[in-house]
Order: structure tokens, then sequence, then C-alpha cells
């Protein structure tokens, strides 16, 4: 594992600045793993949000991807997917075999990734998702042909900041973008009609809000500290002529547990064409 001491010494470019490159680099200062002179975030043209940047955290921020990637040791590549090649080969020449990069596209290869760069250069692909605003992302990393047991290990601690994180092979990311990338998005959907239930009940919303949000990390709880099966999880709420099998019946008559599975295949499906 990465230490601190490591950490400190590294110097982090982000290149693109949105939101879920502040919430790493958000992380890395608040647990004090580098120092804010040691991260660069380049914000291409919105005045306000460098001088934001630079006034929150206190990093460097710079509007050239090429002058941010020739000064630092890790590379995070955080654009659009459709942007990644355009951007990858803006910098290339700065990249070397001790410069890692990691990149948090969706969709993108590390097949893709290497070419766009040109040359040997180690790269570290990752998924995390959204809750690392909140220090609790489910982050995926596969190693690229040119990266070591060392830059897996900077990689994990970098995400580690903002969750947990889990070394998978590449051949399984798409699946696990569509479960656990995609998967605060399907809870806020059911959320939303959780809302809309109480709403129409005349349950005030922060009251709501909380009836809900413990609901759901009460059942968290439970399935992590349980050895028991989904199933056999609501099985246990579920009384013959009951007020929860009622809402089964209901669920059961659309199918609605097969079409969320086909769902979850089709952002898979996605996930694997983005790069195509």
């Amino acid at each position: 594992m990465m230490t601190k001491t490591n950490l400190q010494q590294k110097t982090i470019a982000f290149i693109g600045s949105g939101s879920m490159a502040e919430a790493i680099f958000s992380g890395l200062l608040r647990h004090e793993l580098v120092k804010p002179a040691n991260v660069l975030g380049t914000v291409k043209t919105s005045a306000d949000k460098q001088e934001r940047l630079k006034k929150q955290y206190g990093i460097q921020v710079k509007t050239d991807n090429k002058e941010a990637v020739k000064a630092a040791d890790v590379v995070v590549l955080a654009v659009k997917p459709k942007d990644a090649e355009a951007v990858i080969q803006s910098f290339a020449e700065e990249l070397t075999k001790d410069k890692l990069v990691i990149s948090v596209l969706a969709g993108i290869s590390l097949n893709n990734l290497e070419a766009f760069a040109g040359k040997e250069v180690p790269v570290v692909r990752s998924m995390p998702n959204t809750s690392a605003h909140v220090g609790a992302s489910t982050t995926a990393i596969c190693a690229g042909s040119y990266a070591t047991d060392e830059d897996l290990d900077l990689a994990e601690s970098l995400f580690q900041v903002v969750g947990s994180v889990h070394t998978i092979s590449e051949e399984d990311i798409d699946s696990f973008t569509a479960i656990a990338g995609s998967g605060p998005a399907y809870f806020y959907y059911f959320l939303e009609a959780m809302e809309q239930m109480a709403a129409e009940a005349g349950f005030p919303p922060e009251e709501a809000k909380n009836i809900i949000a413990h609901t759901i990390e009460g059942a968290a709880y439970r399935y992590l500290d349980s050895d028991k099966k989904p199933h056999e999880l609501y099985q246990e709420v579920l009384s013959p002529n009951g007020v929860t099998e009622a809402a089964f019946t209901h669920l059961e008559k659309h199918r609605v547990q097969k079409h969320f599975l086909e769902a979850m295949k089709e952002a898979s499906r996605r996930s694997g064409s983005i790069g195509d």
C-alpha cells in the first residue's frame, strides 16, 4: 500500500476538474495525503471556477493540459469520454514510463488509452461512482499492460480517500459499471417514488427524507451483516395477505425485477460500446 509519505512526494495533475475530479482531490487534501501545492487541476474556460478552486483548496490551476502533465508524477484523466483521444494526444509527448495515468472515464478501454498515448505508458483504468462526494464510492481499478503493482497500489490509495476499492480484471468492468457505477442512480430513482408516496401522505419533506434515508441505510446494514440472500431478507418482511405482500404482488405482476435486470444489462452493453 502506498504510504502517506510516498503520496506526499507525488505531484498529481487532474486533467479536467469536474465533480469527480474535485471529489477525489478534495478527499486527498482532507486526509492530508498530498499538499495543495502538489495538486494541479486544469480548467479550460471558466475564470470563476479557476478562482474558486484556488481559493477553496489552494491547488495550482492550469489552463494548459500539457503544462500540467509535464509537472506531474500522476495524471488523473477526468474529461468526457468522447474527448479522451484528442486530450491524451495533446499531451502525449510529456508522458513517460515513470508517469502513471489513471483514467476515470466510462467505456474507454485500456487498449484504447494506451493507443491514444502512442507509447509504453503505465495506465490504470478506474470506475468510481458519485458517492465519492461523501467518501462512500465503490470504485473498481484494473491495470494496463505497463502498469506495475506499485502503480495499482498508488491508484488504490487515491481512491480509498473516497470509499472502497476493488481490483478487478478489465473484462468485468462493464458489468461493474452497470452495477456500481450506475448503482446510485437506480436507488435515487426508487427514492423518488418513495418521496412521492411520502408527499402524498402529507409528510414534511425533511421528515420524509430522514425516514427514507434511514430505511435504506438500515436495509444496507442488514444486508452487509447477514449471510442471507436478498430473497431471504425480503421474505422476512412478507406475511400472507400482508401489507408488503400486496406491494410485491403488484411488482411481480409487472415483472419489475426482470425489467430492472434487463436495464442493468443494457447499461453494461452501453459501457462496452462507448469507446467503439
